[in-house]
């Protein structure tokens, strides 16, 4: 065992120099956010999709788009407005009269990686369509499915729900996004340089592609081999169990969640987590690794009672509880 997590990390080390690359080629147009564009790389190497939260003006949508031109691949930007349609979204089919047939006319979810911007401006139909897109990655137009890109990955962005004209996400919805990432104001010495770099006039130069998605496709096979003990494995069972009976481990949360993590929490987590591992050079994964990913799994996972919101205790809240009441091996 212990030669072949040896030989594994040789191998991740190669492919590390990839993930270096698209870090500092993002440095160009994005400053700060170091958190996010983590975030970001660990939803492209676990092919999970990432929602992003914040108030408008957090680079967000910049960020997105500039690990977009770090990759040599298909982006779309979709916009959703309160008049956005299903077939906006997916594609439709287009009568010709000429022949009396229909051709497919296919819409931007047709690409590797796709841009939902301010998902929640949509209604619950446009939000549905993606969606299943995301769960299922095929489409069906007509009578006909069409498979998804390889890779696929959706990104979306979303501004608070306290804002006018916001449709919130279902919650059922929200879990088939692996992680859910708060976007924070950046610090005095990172707004000054913000300012430095995007106060002018002129457009800035693009971003240039440093991966094929071929190499992706290289690094998520060597991410499902990085290893995970037994006892790590427990301990992401216990977080996940701990959300849905804190009675058992966490006694003064009894009665504040409503619902706690499904399986998929779980699935998710140890994906995270493997791909955090793989983010730092590493083969195998450690507890700190479940540690650092387990607030943006678990944030839209875990749905707080009435009691809970009267008391002011959010998800964030109870989530940050559990890691530190649970047993850490």
């Amino acid at each position: 065992m212990k030669s072949e997590i040896e030989d594994l990390s040789r191998e991740i080390q190669k492919m590390h120099s990839h993930i270096l690359n698209i870090k500092t080629e993002m440095a160009k147009a994005i400053i700060g956010q170091k958190d996010l564009i983590d975030r970001l790389l660990i939803g492209l190497l676990a092919n999970g999709h990432v929602l992003l939260e914040g108030v408008p003006g957090l680079a967000k949508t910049a960020t997105i788009s500039a690990l977009a031109q770090c990759i040599k691949t298909k982006f779309q930007r979709i916009q959703f407005t309160p008049d956005l349609l299903p077939s906006d979204l997916i594609g439709n089919l287009i009568y010709v009269p000429k022949d009396s047939s229909y051709i497919v006319k296919k819409g931007p979810i047709f690409a590797n990686i796709v841009l939902a911007d301010e998902i929640n401006r949509a209604p619950a139909k446009v939000q549905s369509a993606l969606l299943e897109a995301m769960q299922e990655r095929q489409v069906t137009i007509g009578e006909e499915t069409f498979p998804l890109p390889e890779p696929f990955l959706v990104l979306a962005t979303q501004n608070p729900i306290e804002q006018e004209g916001t449709y919130a996400l279902p919650e059922a919805q929200v879990d088939r996004f692996m992680l859910k990432v708060v976007v924070v104001y950046p610090n005095e010495e990172e707004e000054k340089k913000i300012m430095h770099l995007a106060a002018r006039t002129s457009q800035r130069p693009p971003l240039s592609p440093v991966i094929e998605p071929a190499i992706i496709l290289e690094m998520r096979k060597l991410v499902d081999k990085v290893y995970l003990d037994d006892q790590i494995a427990d301990y992401i069972v216990r977080l996940v169990f701990a959300s849905r009976q804190p009675s058992r481990f966490v006694p003064d949360l009894d009665g504040k969640i409503r619902f706690g993590g499904s399986p998929r929490a779980t699935i998710y987590l140890n994906l995270a987590a493997k791909a955090c591992a793989f983010l730092n050079g590493r083969a195998y994964v450690t507890p700190q690794d479940i540690k650092t990913i387990a607030l943006d799994v678990l944030r839209h996972r875990i749905i707080t009672t009435f009691e809970a919101e009267a008391d002011q205790i959010t998800s964030e809240h109870i989530v940050r509880t559990l890691l530190d009441n649970v047993q850490v091996p």
